[in-house]
């Protein structure tokens, strides 16, 4: 059983005010919970007999057996997934990037639908980009919907939320900073390096004017062919995903 303090607990975390005041958030589903506890360890988890059954050595300080009906009470989702868990906000510093730093990095400019957030980190996960920079309006990343979104690549890729035109600024001299933009080059014929930022933008107003004065090697995603009537731009998404793809393509 749970009890209906519990439940009105865990329902209250789907505000950002409640969790930041509980240094907490929730996850739910095996892959995002399985997930996360190969790394980190939940404060509670509440889940039914079957998943705890499939489940040993679960690193929790709570754990809440419940029937699927209960679950459903406290899930975030239209059908829950087995389990639901309770994390700690994650603690980690924000890498210095040096001159000589061969790493890819990517930062978003206002990025605010939490599906879109949640599928960047994920992209950035699968093509091996372990930071992200995002600036103070972009969506939070323990919002409900980032975090199931992530499908589990929450567990492996840092976010840092900053002042993104002081963090932009204080990059080194001639460190690369990409970022596409209709007026860009071709995507597909620019020589890309190995390190440097790649920054998206917001959904329906792309990168912000302060930002894209800092923007040193702009890109363009062309379609194809080229002239043809089409939609008028890509999902930050999806632009994020072809984008990282052509990075790691030049390094095969």
């Amino acid at each position: 059983m749970i009890s209906k303090a519990k439940i009105k607990y865990i329902k209250s975390l789907q505000h950002k005010k409640i969790r930041n005041s509980e240094g907490v958030f929730v996850a739910e589903g095996h892959k995002v919970v399985g997930d996360l506890l190969t790394k980190y360890q939940a404060k509670i988890i509440v889940a039914t007999s079957e998943w705890i059954k499939t489940n040993n050595n679960i690193n929790s300080d709570e754990i809440i057996e419940v029937t699927e009906d209960e679950l459903s009470r406290v899930s975030f989702l239209q059908h829950p997934q087995m389990v639901l868990a309770i994390f700690k906000l994650f603690e980690y510093d924000a890498p210095i990037i040096k001159d000589n730093d061969e790493t890819l990095y990517i930062a978003l400019d206002g990025v605010q639908d939490p599906g879109n957030l949640g599928t960047i980190i994920r992209i950035a996960d699968w093509f091996g980009i372990t930071d992200i920079y995002c600036s103070n309006d972009t969506a939070d990343i323990y919002n409900p919907k980032v975090v199931q979104a992530t499908m589990g690549s929450i567990a492996r890729v840092k976010l840092h939320y900053t002042d993104l035109n002081k963090f932009i600024g204080s990059l080194p001299p001639n460190y690369p900073v990409y970022g596409t933009l209709l007026e860009g080059t071709d995507i597909y014929k620019e020589e890309l390096s190995k390190n440097g930022i790649i920054v998206m933008g917001n959904e329906g107003n792309g990168i912000s004017p302060e930002i894209r004065k800092m923007i040193s090697r702009k890109l363009l995603i062309p379609n194809y062919p080229t002239g043809r009537e089409t939609a008028e731009s890509l999902n930050v998404a999806i632009a994020t995903a072809v984008t990282c793809a052509e990075f790691r393509r030049r390094m095969i």
